[in-house]
């Protein structure tokens, strides 16, 4: 191996006064030429004698004496040139930035000389930081494949470096040349292992490759440095391939150690596979011997048996043998017994000599014992339905044998001569024929068209029991007599707030207020609090709240619904209110209308939507006397239909606004939908609409506190709308609240119902909605031979005003007279006050009141007279306090559901307490609404 040891040789020409020649210097016994590649024998007084181990050495001096650069990159050298058979050098730049300020190195001496006198001294020198001269379009190439200049070929002793001219030019810049040997030569000279042998393609002998593609002004590194950095980086590649070699081993033995574990668990698999087979096998065997032992048990019990009673028949019942014998077949041919059954007792024979174990007791006379049964016991025998013909009759041990009918094989011609028939269970189906062809007589007699399966099934046949309903072309017969079930029910309890466990009781995450009703009813039960249901129906829930509060933003009270295990709970409706700039009491009322199951749950809600609402301290809930909530029971014989639907939220601020529904739920979509765009509801059928919508917003401008909000309910019939009833809403600044709206009106086939609220000009309101009912419409449709509704106004003289103490409203009734409520006329005792009822039923009553006042507390009672005369009695009442400052109205309101007589009155009352009623409002925000249902 051969050591080569880079040298970095820079040489300056300068030329002062006298010129001064410098010979080419070389190393070994051969000098390389300027400008061709072939060796010659070199001459001079600077040629060692000896060979050195050093390489070869080219100096490519600049035009203009600049320094020379030497690019020592076997990669970047022009092939055919010396410096591509040279070994690669580091490029030498300098730094920049340095001032043109260079260190002067030691004087040190070349190779093979033992004094100064062999060698002209050579300084270590950074040439500045400057690039080739360059020509033409050879300026526009990178600076590594810019074509280099040649050095002028020199012979002898007097050779200068450059050309004359050059030399007189730049004499005065120029030092004279310095030849040190580099520190990075000294360093690769310590490792030898770093030495490479030549290429046979004529590579560089040096197996460090160094590559330094620096652009001028960045990064620039000296030369020695950076070989080292290089040679530091090959150590670095070496130890990194040594750790990736490593790795690679771990790797492997990782993959083995998986591979085993694979195995391992395959042959797991194996054992498992193996052991169910003989389990199957094993199973196999006992299903064998169990049937085996089932064989033989049987023989043992059938042969014992008849061994008995043939014994005892021959003793004492000769003449008897041949029923016996004919007893036990019709007996034991119908029933295959299992091996775990129990034996059975022979019916029929009382003074058999010891029974066998079977029923026990004797079955009747429409029954037969089960022994498909653990124990077997005595069941009814099964009636065959309609389409199906006898075979066996029901006995004592065996049920009755029914089959179907083959009406396409009895009838051929049934359906017609082109029509084919398909026999189907109790019925038949004609392919292609339709409903209206049907409904002409088509399936024939004793049969009738079934409009959800398509086909023509048997009439029931009642079987002894009266035909309450008979059979037409397309409705089944019905048997038996007529239920005498209520179709309407109500229910009505007190509601208060628990006491506070601790004094900083926090109502964030829901307080349940309390349930407590006085009535027991069969159609609910009432603990803990809440309201259990245990029939079936549709449900219409009003419940009447008055508090002061001081909580921030709002407290919201709601209804909520709690489903059986399987199903969750579902958020009925919500209100808002708002937070109070003074302390006075706000009266709301909240309503939902809901389809509900035996077990589903019912719950009222009080909460706030941040935890600084104390119970203890900032929570007054007025106690009202009346019962606060009432609830409406309808039964599913009504036909009623019930629907649900939220309203989106919307991203912006507006005034007016019609909301757009989504419906969420509805128990007939035929009889309810959405218009085409989901601003109204249409019917199908004429009937009356017990709705309520509510809707939460936020509001900001004083104007909305002056003039407050107005939510309207239209009826559209046949394009024509008619605003039917509004409620009215103070307004707030800055803050959330609610606005609600709750009445019944009568609608005919395809009206719609639709809704829009109002505000004024420079009031921004943003309306919320999602599913937690705080932005919902509610409905319950009811056909009108079971229901009527009744809509009046505050009458526009006599209301009262001043100081006002439980004084009676006036009405003006809105349409005309309904059969089952009226009015009282003018000639009447009473006269607009009195609402009268003719007849029997349940009624819901929904009261909203528009006015103006000063009191500090307002009562608002609906008082109900008895139909023999007795004495008045408050139903229900709200509360509501003071006016809010800066608005020109006040509104206040309540709901209420109850059961009435022919002859039962109802009228109002108001009291205002310290304080005085100024002006009532007969338009805009007052009405009452009265649905009755019969019972």
């Amino acid at each position: 191996m051969v050591l080569l040891t880079p040298v970095l040789l820079l040489s300056w020409v300068s030329l002062h006064n006298a010129a001064q020649a410098v010979a080419e210097i070389c190393w070994g016994a051969h000098c390389y030429g300027g400008d061709t590649g072939d060796p010659r024998p070199c001459t001079g007084a600077h040629c060692p004698g000896s060979k050195s181990s050093r390489s070869p050495r080219q100096f490519n001096p600049t035009t203009h004496g600049r320094a020379a650069q030497i690019v020592a990159s076997q990669h970047h050298a022009y092939p055919g040139s010396p410096k591509a058979a040279s070994g690669p050098y580091p490029p030498v730049r300098g730094r920049q930035g340095d001032g043109g300020a260079r260190t002067r190195a030691p004087e040190v001496l070349p190779a093979g000389c033992t004094d100064a006198d062999c060698a002209p001294v050579v300084k270590q020198f950074q040439p500045v930081n400057e690039t080739w001269d360059c020509r033409g379009i050879e300026c526009r190439l990178p600076l590594r494949i810019r074509p280099r200049a040649r050095a002028k070929l020199c012979v002898g002793e007097g050779c200068l470096s450059g050309s004359e001219e050059s030399v007189s030019s730049a004499g005065s810049q120029m030092t004279p040349p310095v030849h040190l040997s580099d520190r990075a030569a000294q360093f690769l000279g310590d490792f030898p292992e770093f030495g490479y042998p030549s290429s046979d393609h004529g590579g560089a002998p040096l197996g460090v490759q160094l590559t330094c593609d620096i652009k001028p002004g960045e990064n620039e590194v000296p030369s020695e440095d950076a070989l080292i950095l290089h040679l530091q980086l090959a150590k670095g590649q070496e130890k990194l391939v040594e750790a990736l070699r490593g790795q690679q081993i771990i790797i492997r033995e990782l993959q083995q150690k998986l591979a085993d574990q694979q195995e391992a668990l395959l042959s797991q698999q194996r054992e498992i596979l193996n052991q169910q087979r003989r389990m199957y096998e094993q199973m196999d065997v006992v299903k064998t011997q169990y049937g085996l032992l089932s064989d033989t048990v049987k023989q043992v019990s059938f042969q014992g048996l008849q061994g008995e009673l043939q014994s005892y028949f021959e003793s004492h019942l000769a003449g008897l043998q041949s029923q016996a014998r004919s007893h036990l077949q019709k007996s034991y041919a119908v029933h295959k017994m299992d091996i775990d059954s129990k034996v059975m007792d022979v019916v029929g024979e009382a003074h058999f000599p010891q029974p066998l174990l079977g029923c026990p007791s004797p079955c009747g006379s429409e029954e037969y014992c089960d022994f498909q049964r653990d124990s077997p016991q005595c069941e009814k025998c099964t009636m065959c339905p309609p389409g199906f013909f006898l075979i066996s009759q029901c006995s004592p041990t065996a049920d009755r044998m029914c089959q179907d009918r083959d009406e396409c094989l009895e009838l051929p011609n049934i359906c017609g001569e082109k029509v084919k028939c398909v026999n189907t269970p109790g019925g038949f189906r004609c392919l292609g024929i339709s409903e209206r062809e049907a409904v002409m007589g088509l399936c024939g007699h004793d049969y009738f068209y079934n409009q959800e399966l398509q086909e023509c099934q048997a009439c029931s046949d009642c079987d002894g029991e009266p035909v309450t309903v008979p059979c037409t072309a397309i409705t089944d017969a019905v048997c038996g007599h007529l239920s005498d079930s209520r179709l309407s029910q109500s229910w009505a309890a007190n509601v208060g707030v628990p006491p506070a466990r601790s004094p900083g009781a926090h109502i964030f995450p829901g307080l349940q207020l309390n349930i407590r009703g006085k009535e027991s009813s069969d159609l609910l039960s009432n603990e803990a609090g809440r309201v259990t249901f245990l029939q079936h129906g549709l449900v219409w829930l009003d419940h009447n709240f008055a508090i002061k509060h001081s909580c921030r933003n709002f407290l919201q009270v709601g209804m909520r619904l709690n489903g059986s295990q399987e199903e969750e709970s579902q958020d009925l409706s919500g209100v808002r209110i708002e937070q109070p700039d003074g302390k006075y009491f706000q009266g709301v009322s909240v309503s939902s209308g809901v389809e509900v199951e035996p077990n589903h749950t019912f719950t009222l809600l009080l909460k706030s939507p941040n935890q600084h609402c104390n119970q203890s301290k900032d929570l007054h809930v007025y106690d009202i006397t009346t019962p606060a909530f009432s609830l409406f029971w309808l039964s599913h014989d009504t036909g009623a239909v019930a629907m649900t639907a939220q309203m989106s939220m919307l991203a912006h601020y507006q005034t007016s606004y019609r909301p757009t529904f989504r419906m969420t739920s509805v128990s007939d979509p035929y009889m309810i939908s959405l218009t085409h765009d989901s601003r109204g509801v249409r019917f199908t059928e004429s009937g009356v609409v017990k709705f309520v919508l509510q809707q939460a917003l936020y509001s900001m401008g004083h104007t909305c506190i002056r003039e407050g909000f107005s939510l309207i309910a239209y009826s559209s019939h046949n394009g024509t709308g008619q605003e039917e009833m509004r409620a009215f809403k103070t307004g707030v600044n800055y803050r959330d609240t609610s606005i609600t709206l709750s009445g019944a009106v009568s609608v005919d086939s395809g009206d719609t119902l639709g809704f829009e609220i109002t505000s004024p000009s420079q009031c921004n309101i943003r309306y919320f909605g999602d599913s937690t009912g705080i932005s919902m419409l509610s409905l319950i449709w009811i056909p009108s031979a079971l229901s009527s509704a009744l809509t009046a106004t505050v009458s526009k003289t006599g209301l009262p005003f001043g100081a006002v103490r439980n004084k009676p409203l006036l009405f003006q009734q809105i349409g005309p007279d309904k059969p089952q409520v009226h009015l009282a006329k003018s000639g009447e005792p009473n006269s607009r006050k009195n609402f009268i009822f003719h007849e029997k039923g349940t009624v819901n009553i929904a009261l909203n009141l528009k006015l103006i006042h000063s009191c500090n507390i307002v009562k608002l009672t609906l008082q109900r007279v008895g139909g023999q005369g007795g004495q008045a009695g408050p139903v229900a009442q709200q509360v509501s306090g003071t006016m809010p400052e800066g608005s020109e109205w006040a509104s206040i309101g309540l709901r209420a559901s109850f059961q009435v007589q022919n002859g039962t009155a109802l009228y109002v009352t108001l009291d205002c307490i310290r304080g005085r009623v100024n002006q009532i409002t007969h338009e805009g925000g007052t009405n009452i609404s009265i649905l009755w249902v019969a019972v």
